[in-house]
């Protein structure tokens, strides 16, 4: 029979719980609050618009290479993966879990952001996260951060994602405050055009992301690569005191005084001394891992 680990699966194409199913070491995941406690929103209705009894989130426990780990997955496929009341409320009380019982976890990033038809409950949500985030991390708790999935990782979604010890990424995945709709909507189209899929990979995709030190490993589109990255990422430390602080202020003073300036991803590339920084979108992930890892930013000093 074949190891479920070994056969080739996209991470971008599967749902969160095809995902966690192969993630996690085999019968070892039980979930939290499950579909079958109907945990759904109490605001959906009231918007005409269908609910998922997971509310597009699932959590519980489970391991990975026989380590115990608490997990979360959003949904990216029910609303975009978007934070409202009870979808932050189960990852709130999971990172709280995660502090009690000084247990990492591991959290596979899918989501637009906040849902719009919760706006209050979801950015009051998005602070609780964080905080737990936070606290989890003082404890001595590494919160390990998997994207790649077809929603990306937006809004609130990506300020916690930077709240994380360590984030593990595809060339599939994309990272940032503003999505490309939300920025095209309120700058304009010439300032940027969100159908334009290769400026959108280019400024906020995988291999960015990586280059400027945004995220800690790179990975291709697998969840047998996403699973070695989280086993990586779990082995580094956990420290979380005034020096990783300052160290990682530093970095992103740094990284604005360097490339604050730059119009486009590529003249970044450029100022990494990356010799065809034009070359980079289309290159295999062997090539590009080999010159990421000769030009790229790190961000271990402030992880």
């Amino acid at each position: 029979m074949n190891n479920p680990h070994t056969l080739r699966r996209s991470w971008y194409e599967e749902s969160a719980r095809g995902r966690l199913s192969h993630l996690l070491d085999a019968d070892s995941f039980t979930e939290f609050l499950g579909p079958e406690r109907r945990e759904t929103s109490p605001h959906l209705a009231l918007f005409d618009l269908p609910r998922q009894f997971d509310d597009g989130i699932i959590v519980g426990t489970g391991r990975i290479d026989s380590r115990p780990v608490l997990v979360a997955a959003q949904e990216g496929r029910f609303m975009g993966g978007a934070i409202g009341e009870v979808h932050g409320a189960k990852l709130t009380g999971l990172l709280r879990a995660a502090s009690k019982m000084r247990r990492d976890i591991v959290i596979l990033f899918d989501t637009g952001g906040v849902r719009l038809q919760e706006a209050n409950a979801g950015e009051l949500a998005i602070s609780e996260i964080i905080r737990a985030v936070l606290d989890a991390r003082s404890d001595g708790v590494r919160v390990i951060g998997l994207l790649g999935g077809r929603a990306g990782c937006y809004g609130g979604g990506s300020l916690i994602a930077g709240c994380c010890s360590a984030l593990v990424i595809s060339e599939q995945g994309r990272l940032s405050v503003s999505g490309p709709e939300v920025i095209e909507t309120n700058k304009g189209v010439e300032e940027f055009d969100s159908r334009d899929r290769a400026l959108v990979w280019r400024t906020m995709g995988g291999k960015h992301r990586y280059l400027i030190g945004g995220v800690d490993a790179f990975v291709e589109d697998d969840i047998a690569a996403f699973r070695a990255g989280a086993i990586a990422a779990l082995q580094r430390p956990a420290t979380l005191d005034h020096a990783v602080l300052e160290a990682e202020q530093t970095r992103l003073e740094d990284r604005l005084r360097h490339f604050g300036h730059a119009h486009d991803a590529t003249e970044i590339w450029a100022r990494l001394h990356i010799e065809h920084p034009g070359e980079i979108p289309e290159q295999d992930i062997e090539t590009f891992l080999t010159t990421a890892n000769i030009h790229r930013e790190s961000a271990d000093a402030a992880r």
